[in-house]
């Protein structure tokens, strides 16, 4: 069965490119323009993916993938458009829910580059066992629940995904292409520093009010999560 994409896009002619392109691809496609309608077809519909325009009328893209998440789809991948391009409002759209953006204009190879990644299978980077372990920080990737000493920790799904594979690869350095490739499936823009960022997120999180460090960096070649 053709997987089903849901495209939140309020520009028509931008809306058919994409749905036009991704049915020539394979894909069953549902375009809504604007976010609220964009919400009812969800509900509606077996949705593989959503590709979400981040400026919208009346509720923008980050409140829809807010919304999105609420509704319980924590799992379902969210590709979020942007005319927007700088680190600080990817950052904002990957916090408000969404997995991974794309820049406006944008090429529909790349974008189709980036459904097929999504939709590939999720758990690619995730071990056999599903309890990843250092010192007292154990992440369960079926249940997508983080605790270290005993504490829930609460992430978003970009901060799981990065913990995650820091976990899969412990002791190893791992550079931000590295990083960037594996957590975000894709090549993103190097000049971002989204993957720094994401780092800082989870020492806040997951270091801070612990007395071992577990994230490390390594300067000029990139982080590493190993005990001290």
């Amino acid at each position: 069965m053709a997987k089903q994409i849901l495209v939140i896009e309020d520009e028509p002619n931008v809306a058919a490119f994409i749905s036009q392109g991704l049915q020539e691809s394979g894909y069953n496609v549902f375009v809504a323009y604007d976010g609220q309608n964009g919400l009812d077809l969800l509900s509606q519909k077996n949705i593989s993916l959503v590709v979400l325009d981040i400026i919208l009328p009346g509720m923008d893209g980050r409140e829809v993938a807010k919304k999105i998440r609420k509704m319980g789809y924590y799992n379902l991948p969210i590709i979020m458009l942007t005319a927007l391009g700088t680190t600080e409002n990817i950052v904002k759209g990957l916090d408000a829910g969404a997995d991974d953006y794309l820049v406006k204009p944008f090429k529909f190879k790349e974008l189709l580059a980036r459904i097929r990644a999504r939709t590939r299978n999720k758990d690619k980077i995730l071990s056999k066992n599903h309890i990843l372990r250092i010192e007292d920080l154990e992440l369960d990737s079926d249940a997508k629940i983080v605790k270290r000493a005993g504490e829930e920790i609460k992430l978003t799904s970009t901060e799981f995904r990065l913990l995650e594979y820091l976990l899969k690869n412990k002791n190893k350095v791992l550079n931000r292409i590295d990083i960037l490739e594996n957590v975000w499936d894709v090549n993103f823009n190097m000049g971002t520093n989204v993957v720094d960022v994401y780092v800082n997120y989870l020492r806040n999180k997951i270091d801070k009010n612990y007395g071992t460090k577990l994230i490390h960096t390594v300067i000029g070649m990139g982080y590493v999560l190993k005990r001290e």
